[in-house]
C-alpha cells in the first residue's frame, strides 16, 4: 500500500481526502462507538480556537478517528496524545498523521486508562494539559468521575 504523502493531499478533513481514506482502508462510521468523521474545515478550526491552545500546551484527544481533528491539534499544540478505541482505525492514523513528528496513538478507551500514570508518562510537567475531542455522545453519559485526578 503506497502512502499518501501530505503535500499531495488537502488536509485530512477535507470532504475529497476523508472519503479517499475511508474508500482506500474500506471504513464507515461505526454507530456502536457513536463515530463520526468531520469534514468541515472550519468546525474543526472552531473546535481547536475554543479550546485556546498554544505551542505549549500538551492536548489529550478523545477518539481521532481519521485524524482530521488531531491534524488541526498537532499544528496547534505542543504534544497531542490520541485515544483511539477502534483499532480498525490505528494503521489509518499510522499514515495520515505520519507528518506529524507531534503525535501518539494509544489503541485504548479513555474511559478505562489510568490517566494519572498516563499524563506523568507521556508529558512534561511544565506544559499545560487540555483535553480536545468530538465526542461521541454515548461517552457523555457515561460517569468519568475521577478520569483525570
Amino acid at each position: 500500500m503506497e502512502m499518501l504523502i501530505m503535500n499531495d493531499y488537502p488536509e485530512i478533513a477535507s470532504p475529497t481526502r476523508t472519503q479517499a481514506i475511508l474508500n482506500r482502508y474500506h471504513l464507515s462510521a461505526k454507530k456502536s462507538l457513536g463515530q463520526n468523521f468531520l469534514t468541515d474545515l472550519n468546525i474543526l478550526k472552531k473546535i481547536v480556537e475554543a479550546a485556546d491552545l498554544t505551542r505549549n500546551d500538551n492536548v489529550i484527544e478523545i477518539g481521532p478517528g481519521i485524524g482530521g481533528l488531531t491534524e488541526q491539534l498537532a499544528k496547534a499544540a505542543n504534544r497531542v496524545l490520541g485515544f483511539e478505541i477502534d483499532q480498525n482505525l490505528l494503521p489509518v492514523l499510522a499514515e495520515t498523521l505520519a507528518p506529524y513528528d507531534n503525535v501518539e496513538i494509544v489503541n485504548q478507551d479513555i474511559l478505562k486508562a489510568n490517566l494519572p500514570e498516563i499524563v506523568e508518562s507521556k508529558f512534561k510537567a511544565n506544559h499545560p494539559l487540555k483535553v480536545v475531542a468530538n465526542l461521541p455522545y454515548y461517552i457523555t453519559t457515561t460517569n468519568c468521575d475521577g478520569l483525570i485526578g
